[in-house]
């Protein structure tokens, strides 16, 4: 396992471009084997997960061609269920979680779609009942392995419908969709997720030919078509990146400018930043964090109430933010309360910023309550180890405002999420060493 080695407690200055949307690129991605026509995808960030699923298509039969950096071009003419029975499938897409959304483009192509129980970030439990109750409903059969953790839908044809969600899991409501294109007639799905990267995969899917109504809204309707053709595609900025850096910014006292934000996109991010202190500057659609030497304090709400941050399916806020936001109060003047609902154990980081001085009361597996300290008292140095993507860059972000050298081990899992990290961040001034 990668180490990164920081020398915290300096300023940082400079500008950022964020990359590609992680959870965009992934759905985007396994969208391409709806069509045996070339798809071109832009801003694919060059990140372990997304790369990883790329190869798991090149197995499947894809041609792929690297355009430039961030550009691919995917020929799915070649494409073919055989390799999801191989124990080369089973291996490597059990460790990758977005592997789950090749289920739907595959049995609504080739009417089979297989996949093992999926790993990923180890932050609670993250059921697939949603995915396979929406195949179902369309008219697949369900097949599982109990003694493989196997998991498979098959269906000679699929057939449009009315569906209820249970919940409104984005990752579900991408793979039905992806499904819903191809079966006959139409499909009406109601309590679907409705953020931008679902709004960006309808977006897509409509260039192709598809017919959908209701996007960015959470009923949607797909008129099933015959068959997609190919088209080129640009993810959006990633908006949990972002926000990283702009907490970056805060708790090291930096101005730093992120470029291309997306503000459209951005939905509660900014206004969320604001509730903590923080000062945001829009100019065009770029972001820019001034230094905030005097440090910044935390708002109540009208009644005078301690202010809580919560997460919420969108519009309400992206609960892959709440770690960033977590590390950001330590140093505010005053307390707030983080409601982590959506996942249950993903405060359980917490005891390691505990542990470099942070004042946090860990209430239960959903809230923390943190008293900012208001750059009185500064994080301090110490031997760190992420455990998950975002947890694992909350905490560089801690160790890079950190008093002295810190540690921090399992880096992968960092790599999963942010790509080129610390080049980026020693283009901004930081101190930081990658050891093998």
């Amino acid at each position: 396992m990668g180490s990164f080695v920081i020398e915290g407690g300096h300023r940082l200055r400079g500008e950022v471009i964020p990359q590609g949307a992680k959870n965009e690129a992934l759905q985007i991605i396994c969208a391409v084997l709806l069509t045996d026509e070339q798809v071109v995808i832009e801003n694919i960030p060059q990140i372990i997960d997304v790369m990883r699923l790329i190869d798991i298509l090149k197995q499947l039969g894809v041609k792929v061609e690297q355009i430039d950096e961030h550009t691919f071009a995917f020929d799915t003419s070649g494409a073919s269920p055989d390799y999801l029975f191989s124990e080369g499938f089973k291996k490597e897409a059990a460790g990758l979680r977005g592997s789950i959304m090749l289920v739907g483009p595959m049995l609504a192509r080739f009417g089979k779609g297989y996949i093992p129980k999926p790993g990923g970030d180890k932050i609670g439990r993250r059921r697939l009942d949603t995915h396979f109750e929406g195949f179902m409903k369309l008219g697949a059969q369900f097949r599982y392995n109990d003694e493989e953790d196997f998991y498979g839908v098959e269906a000679t044809r699929l057939t449009g419908t009315y569906m209820l969600l249970d919940e409104a899991s984005v990752t579900g409501t991408a793979n039905i969709i992806m499904a819903a294109v191809l079966a006959e007639g139409d499909t009406v799905i109601y309590n679907a997720a409705c953020e931008p990267y679902i709004q960006q995969l309808c977006k897509m899917l409509i260039a192709m030919g598809a017919q959908i109504e209701g996007v960015g809204s959470n009923l949607i309707t797909v008129h099933g078509v015959d068959r997609l053709h190919g088209t080129t595609h640009r993810l959006l900025s990633d908006m949990v990146e972002v926000g990283s850096w702009i907490g970056l910014a805060a708790v090291t006292q930096s101005e730093i400018k992120i470029k291309n934000v997306g503000w459209d996109h951005l939905g509660q991010l900014p206004r969320v930043f604001e509730r903590l202190g923080v000062k945001l500057i829009k100019e065009g659609d770029d972001l820019i964090v001034p230094a905030h030497l005097d440090g910044y304090e935390v708002q109540s709400f009208i009644d005078g109430s301690l202010m809580t941050i919560s997460d919420a399916p969108w519009p309400g806020l992206t609960p892959d933010i709440l770690s960033v936001l977590l590390v950001v109060a330590t140093q505010a003047k005053g307390s707030v309360l983080i409601h982590q609902k959506m996942f249950e154990s993903r405060l359980f980081f917490v005891d390691k910023l505990i542990d470099m001085g942070a004042q946090i009361i860990l209430c239960d597996p959903h809230r923390a309550t943190v008293i900012g300290q208001n750059f009185s008292t500064p994080l301090r140095a110490t031997q760190l180890s992420s455990p998950d993507i975002r947890a694992g860059m909350a905490l560089l972000i801690a160790a890079l405002s950190a008093k002295g050298t810190s540690v921090i081990h399992n880096i992968e899992q960092i790599d999963r999420g942010y790509q080129f990290i610390e080049d980026r961040l020693k283009q901004l001034g930081a101190v930081i060493e990658r050891r093998a």
